[in-house]
């Protein structure tokens, strides 16, 4: 582990332009996320925190709040460059960013910005319901909440070999599978994280990124079964729990050089149930993550 905890910067991305299916609104997301945060951070008491988990007292990780992205209400593309090179500015300051969406185009975004900034290998672990290896169709383009896994393993020097996702359910296209079979890339079904629980889902995800110079990781609130998180941009039953998604962030944390939580919904969100969880996974990750895993 390292010496020097790390520094974490939270970013918003209030965009929802690319959500061409499903609820949009979650535009509305960074700010009720980060209202969620302060209650959760006015816990700190000097300049620690007591995790009812270890049992332990943590030193409260270094959170700052970077703002937003230069979003562009009308234009997705002028909104993923200016997200990725925020991104990519925040990585080359020092810090690990914490990107608040958003829709899902931003899987994309927070990976090229970390790729960007950063010399070797890039690894994505991307927890969602969905594939998100869309090429294009007439009604979402080529970068849409749909496409943001395929676009982001087309980077130069992403490795799809050490990406992994995690909590897909239900159905896709048939050109989907045709994709993820010639890519290679690695999967965990929610059905599958049920039966072998978090701990083995962890170590199958670790043993994927082995290897990769960096990692990000992507959070689609939709990984969650919609009972723990209501307020989603698509409602897909059968999903992980807020417990297995808690347990697996705090693991996965030192890992990871950039974090994202994408697809909260408040327009549809039941008494900040989601927004509130969405803030905890990102509490989570930096309390946990505040020492980087040795590679």
């Amino acid at each position: 582990m390292s010496g020097t905890a790390r520094q974490f910067e939270l970013i918003g991305a209030p965009f929802d332009g690319a959500s061409t299916l499903g609820y949009p609104g979650s535009r509305f997301a960074p700010t009720r996320i980060r209202q969620q945060l302060g209650w959760i951070t006015q816990r700190v008491e000097r300049g620690e925190v007591f995790s009812l988990e270890t049992g332990a007292l943590h030193a409260a990780p270094r959170l700052g709040d970077g703002g937003d992205a230069e979003v562009v209400a009308h234009d997705l593309m002028a909104t993923l460059d200016a997200t990725s090179a925020r991104v990519s500015r925040s990585v080359r300051e020092g810090n690990v960013p914490i990107l608040l969406g958003g829709d899902d185009c931003f899987l994309y975004a927070g990976s090229k910005g970390l790729h960007d900034a950063t010399a070797g290998s890039v690894a994505v672990i991307h927890f969602d319901a969905h594939l998100d290896v869309m090429d294009r169709n007439a009604q979402q383009g080529t970068h849409s909440q749909s496409s943001g896994m395929r676009r982001a393993l087309e980077l130069p020097r992403a490795s799809a070999a050490h990406s992994i996702q995690v909590g897909l359910r239900h159905f896709n296209f048939p050109s989907s599978r045709a994709y993820l079979e010639d890519a290679g890339l690695a999967r965990i079904t929610a059905a599958e994280y049920s039966r072998i629980g978090t701990e083995a889902a962890v170590e199958r995800i670790l043993a994927r990124v082995a290897g990769a110079e960096h990692v990000h990781l992507s959070f689609d609130i939709d990984a969650i079964d919609p009972a723990h998180a209501p307020g989603a941009g698509a409602l897909e039953p059968g999903g992980l729990t807020s417990r297995e998604a808690i347990e697996a962030i705090m693991a996965l944390a030192p890992h990871c050089d950039s974090f994202a939580v994408t697809e909260v919904n408040p327009m549809t969100d039941h008494q900040d149930m989601t927004a509130t969880l969405a803030a905890y996974l990102c509490y989570y990750f930096a309390v946990f993550g505040q020492d980087r895993a040795e590679r």
